[in-house]
């Protein structure tokens, strides 16, 4: 499964706390985009997915702000 989430407009730590709640529902493997406006997202994201063993797949610059993939860990 592979899901797109914009938080786009919400400012730190609103991001990391929606994707964390979003991903509890998920299981296993799954993947989702997360899309943000937030600067802070590209130093706050990685390091949530670093914490909670979550695998950041790939991080987009786009013109309103950041894309992240990220597959659910353990």
């Amino acid at each position: 499964m592979e899901d797109d989430y914009d938080l786009r407009g919400l400012n730190c730590p609103l991001p990391v706390l929606k994707t964390q709640k979003r991903m509890r529902t998920m299981a296993k493997g799954d993947r989702i985009w997360v899309r943000t406006s937030d600067p802070l997202a590209v130093i706050d994201i990685p390091n949530f997915c670093q914490e909670r063993g979550h695998a950041l797949i790939e991080t987009q610059s786009a013109e309103d702000g950041h894309r992240f993939l990220i597959e659910r860990g353990a």
